[in-house]
Parts: structure tokens; C-alpha cells; sequence
């Protein structure tokens, strides 16, 4: 397969950097990945020429920039494959898409007694809301484990499924074991059973090819800080029956229809769910990375990737002392590891002095660390624009490091 990796990473200025004297080596990608100079531009342009408040005036600026923005809305629906653009609803990132159906849909639908099924691999921001919510409603939150190859246990979560049941949450990907659930066969089993899903589909969205019609999902969210996008911008994708009946999340400015004194009416969707003034710089920012998404090609993106993932974990599973958590038969890239007794921040400390950026803790899933019993693992998370030629200099900068504390 021919991918033009030398054209993608000139387009990548943070990467033609030293660091401690050495070319910068970006391993952290599932916490954040770099921006293309495409979507540096695109802010950039929106600053310089179409910077206004959106929907709320009837001179030029206003409605040049309104017309950008849903413009965009209408690519992140096709980039997805929504059936309309009122379930398209723009975010701060999925952290808040989380917490607003958490929020809503609590309001709406949880009664004492009630319960919610999630994972033990979830990311906080999917796992405390649901988690808080169910408290704050009298309602029961259980979770599901994983296999010793950090594949969810399938049998453990489908026996929970019961009369109580009204909502099932999962992510698509684990942040931390890489693992690419089966979210298709689950969200099938609950609407079987006439359970809606939400999926976190913040480590999903830059890796796979993601179809709302196909996936059948209720709900489905993103940040577009992982996808290439400014920080500060995300996605809640929400089947348009759910969104109408959902009470608004915040209140104030564009959210509204009419207010009285006594009583308040709100905004047609997907205006309901976004209150102020939004990130219109982040949504320009995020419609130039779906356009680069696209160029590129998301099946070409992860062949590129899994040869990335199959070259590292060939490399790091031949070390003495590796231990690698994650090892699903569908996962996509990255690879979290500690190595002997090692405490994983001595090690990210040593290879971030290589020049080698990787990510050291519990990653936001302390839940799936006591489940593993253990206090975090470095990670190493791979984009398009890395190479093995990289690997190669992580395997040298662990092996370094593993000497150096043994």
C-alpha cells in the first residue's frame, strides 16, 4: 500500500522540532494528537476574515460565519453518516457530550430502581457521570469486566441485561488496551431488548470508518482534539427522537425560543443543546480535519496503523521484563506496557529525555488499574504521521531505560 507518510509529516510543523537535542518523537496520541497545517490555516483564515458572533445578526460577518459553521455540521453528519444535521451537536469534546446525556437523559428516563450497564474499561469522563448520575437517582450502575486479553466479557455483560436495564454505555476503543469492542453485535443485543446505547467514541473516530446507520447506535460521541482538530471542540451524535425529548443541558443564549416571565420555551434541535456562544474557530478547525480525514482515506489510515501496532508489538514483546496489557484479536494502536517492578513514570521520565514522548499513569481509568492491579503503565499511542523508524527509537530508549533502573 503506498502512503505518502514524507508529504503527511511536512504537514505536521510540531514535528520538525529537537527535543534535549534530539528530532521529537510523538508517542501520545490518544491523548492528543498534532494539528496539519490545514486546520492551522483554517483557524487562522476564521480569525482573519470571518471572526463574528454566529446566527445573531443580519450583517455580512454574521451570516458569512453562520453559513461556515452549519456548513460544517453538514460534513461532520456525512463524515459520520447521520440521517440530519439536528443530530449533530457541537461540544466542548466528548467529556461534555458524556456529561450532557448523563445529565438529560437522567432527568428524562432514570427512576429509583433503575439501572445503567457500562465497563470496567471505560475512561472516567465515560464512567463518573453514569456513575454519579445513578446515585443521584436512586438507580444501580453495573459493569462488566474483561478477559486476560483485555477483550470485555461479553457473556458477564449481556447476563446483566434485565427489565431494569434502560441504558447500556461502552466505549469503542480502550484508551488504555487498545481493544476495539464489538459495539455493533452489543448495541443489536440491547435494542433487542429495547435498551438505547451510547458509545465513547473518542479513541474510535481518527481510527475507524464510523457509520451511524450502520452502527445503530443512540448516541455516539468525540473530541476533535483526537482527530487532528483544535482542543476544545467535540461531537454528540444523538438519534433525533431521543434529542426531542431530552431537557436542555444549559440555558441562556441561542438555546431559547421565547421567554416570559413565567415560563421559557426552547430552540428547535440542535440549537436546544448549544447554549452561548460557541467555538466557532474549533468547529472551522474540526471541519479542515474531517476534509484531511477524508483525503486521506480512513481504510488507508488504518492499514497504515495496524502495519504501525503489528511492527511494535513484534518489537516491545521480545523485551526481557515486557509485560503488555492489551492483547485483542481486534485492536487498534497503541500499546501499554510496564516493564518488571518498574514504576512506569521512571520509565516515561527517562524516554522523554530521548526525545520520545509517551504518556505514564493510570490514564484516566483507575477502575481498569485496580481491576489489573496495578498502579498505571506507560503508553505509547500511534498516528499515521509516525513511523517505524520511530519504533525503532522507542525500543532503544526503553531498553536504555530499563538498564538504567534495574
Amino acid at each position: 500500500m503506498f502512503f505518502p507518510i514524507d508529504k503527511i509529516r511536512s504537514e505536521f510543523p510540531i514535528l520538525h522540532q529537537q527535543i534535549y537535542n534530539r528530532p521529537l518523537v510523538y508517542f501520545d496520541n490518544a491523548a492528543s494528537t498534532q494539528k496539519p497545517v490545514q486546520v492551522i490555516d483554517a483557524i487562522r483564515h476564521y480569525y482573519e476574515h470571518d471572526n463574528c458572533n454566529i446566527h445573531r445578526g443580519v450583517h455580512y460577518l454574521s451570516m458569512k460565519a453562520t453559513e461556515a459553521y452549519e456548513e460544517a455540521r453538514k460534513e461532520i453528519r456525512e463524515f459520520i453518516n447521520a440521517r440530519s444535521t439536528h443530530e449533530i451537536i457541537f461540544t466542548k469534546g466528548a467529556t461534555e457530550s458524556l456529561n450532557l446525556v448523563a445529565s438529560s437523559f437522567g432527568k428524562r428516563y432514570i427512576k429509583p430502581g433503575d439501572e445503567v450497564i457500562s465497563t470496567i474499561m471505560e475512561h472516567h469522563s465515560s464512567f463518573v457521570p453514569w456513575q454519579q448520575m445513578c446515585l443521584e437517582h436512586g438507580a444501580g450502575f453495573r459493569v462488566a469486566g474483561i478477559n486476560e486479553r483485555g477483550e470485555l466479557d461479553l457473556d458477564e455483560l449481556y447476563g446483566m441485561i434485565n427489565e431494569k436495564t434502560r441504558l447500556i454505555v461502552l466505549t469503542h476503543v480502550s484508551n488504555v488496551l487498545g481493544t476495539i469492542n464489538p459495539v455493533k453485535e452489543i448495541i443489536a443485543v440491547a435494542h433487542r431488548n429495547n435498551i438505547p446505547v451510547l458509545i465513547d467514541g473518542a479513541q474510535g473516530v481518527s481510527h475507524l470508518q464510523v457509520d451511524m446507520q450502520d452502527l445503530d447506535c443512540d448516541f455516539y460521541c468525540f473530541s476533535g482534539h483526537k482527530m487532528y482538530a483544535p482542543m476544545g471542540i467535540g461531537v454528540l451524535y444523538g438519534k433525533e427522537k431521543y434529542l426531542e425529548e431530552l431537557p436542555p443541558y444549559q440555558l441562556g443564549g441561542e438555546m431559547i425560543k421565547e421567554v416570559y416571565v413565567d415560563h421559557t420555551t426552547f430552540n428547535e434541535l440542535p440549537f436546544k443543546f448549544e447554549a452561548g456562544t460557541p467555538n466557532v474557530e474549533g468547529v472551522a478547525g474540526l471541519r479542515a480535519a474531517v476534509h484531511y480525514l477524508k483525503e486521506l482515506g480512513m481504510e488507508n489510515i488504518a492499514m497504515y496503523e495496524e502495519n504501525l501496532l503489528k511492527y511494535a508489538s513484534g518489537k516491545l514483546a521480545n523485551l526481557d521484563g515486557m509485560k503488555i496489557y492489551g492483547t485483542a484479536v481486534h485492536k487498534t494502536s497503541l500499546i501499554s506496557f510496564l516493564i518488571g517492578d518498574i514504576h512506569p513514570y521512571d520509565v516515561g521520565t527517562i524516554i522523554d529525555k530521548m526525545g520520545i514522548a509517551v504518556r505514564t499513569g493510570h490514564h484516566c481509568a483507575m477502575p481498569l488499574m485496580n481491576y489489573l492491579k496495578i498502579p498505571g503503565t506507560v503508553r505509547a499511542s500511534f498516528a499515521f504521521y509516525n513511523t517505524l523508524q520511530e519504533i525503532d527509537l522507542l525500543v532503544s530508549a526503553i531498553v536504555k531505560a530499563k538498564k538504567m533502573l534495574e
